[in-house]
């Protein structure tokens, strides 16, 4: 029997909004609603995957262990996804909200796959495979309202095979990526999902005798990806990586010392558009443990 109209719109209102996915990343009341992008970004090892595993776990855990228990798609264009860690902090995480339960044995297990049952996990290879998954997906999309969240880790895994590819022409090096663009806007339009992405930030070189360390790290940190790609992301979260001064002075044995002291920070930028305000600021900083990111 066909769907009418006010019953594809209920099924879509049911969808779950993520703005309370995790506070203390977003300005106050300006988490991501429905239908919105936030862009991870920063150079390699400064926390942007532990960040998503620690935002999918919150989403796939149970309501009783402090998730939101929602269905995520992690699309892994960079064939990084450690599945093995990834378990271990859903582990964690239930183990904690467990213990003060007593519950039976072999509920720890039963609970685990109940989390991992809410995660379905894509790889992609190129652009157009990426196209082809955004296509897919809709049919997931429309048919499951408990759907709630995209990861795609990272979006920008692609942007020197796609300027490879396109040639001297700006127009083709970025065409597989703005269709991809146009595509998800229309299933954050259509679907009201919400979605986070990594994007790698490139570093340039300055030769000139007027360049200095500010105009260089501010040249690092700008935008690159093609417009269809920019005018979707309404929170930009700037990750960086604070070394300690001490750091050498650990001893061997402090190994989880050593991990406080490695502190990342994230500078988010809100431009909602579900809010009245032009833009808004947050800063935060974490530590990363065998559990997962734990803020500070």
């Amino acid at each position: 029997m066909s769907e009418s109209g006010a019953q594809l719109f209920a099924r879509l209102e049911a969808r779950r909004c993520l703005k309370d996915i995790e506070p203390r990343l977003f300005p106050e009341d300006g988490g991501p609603y429905h239908g919105e992008v936030v862009e991870l970004y920063g150079t390699e090892g400064t926390g942007k995957t532990e960040l998503l595993y620690h935002l999918l776990c919150r989403c796939v855990l149970p309501r009783a262990a402090g998730g939101l228990e929602v269905d995520v798609v992690f699309v892994d264009t960079d064939y990084s996804l450690d599945m093995l860690r990834l378990v271990s902090i859903l582990d964690n995480r239930l183990n904690a909200a467990l213990s003060t339960s007593s519950p039976s044995a072999g509920s720890d297990e039963v609970a685990l796959r109940s989390c991992l049952s809410r995660l379905l996990v894509v790889h992609c290879s190129s652009s157009s495979q990426l196209l082809l998954t955004l296509h897919f997906l809709e049919t997931s999309l429309s048919s499951r309202p408990s759907l709630a969240l995209l990861l795609i880790d990272s979006i920008s895994a692609f942007y020197w095979l796609d300027r490879c590819e396109g040639g001297a022409s700006l127009t083709k090096q970025e065409e597989k990526l703005s269709k991809c663009s146009e595509l998800l806007g229309r299933l954050l339009r259509d679907y009201r999902i919400t979605v986070f992405a990594t994007c790698h930030a490139i570093r340039r070189s300055f030769s000139g005798p007027t360049s200095s360390s500010s105009s260089s790290s501010l040249e690092s940190d700008r935008p690159y990806l093609c417009r269809p790609w920019q005018r979707l992301v309404t929170h930009r979260l700037l990750c960086s990586r604070q070394e300690a001064a001490n750091n050498t002075a650990a001893t061997a044995g402090g190994s989880k010392e050593q991990r406080r002291q490695q502190v990342f920070t994230v500078h988010c930028t809100s431009s909602s558009t579900s809010s009245s305000r032009t833009k808004a600021y947050r800063s935060s900083a974490f530590y990363v443990t065998d559990g997962g990111v734990e803020f500070i």
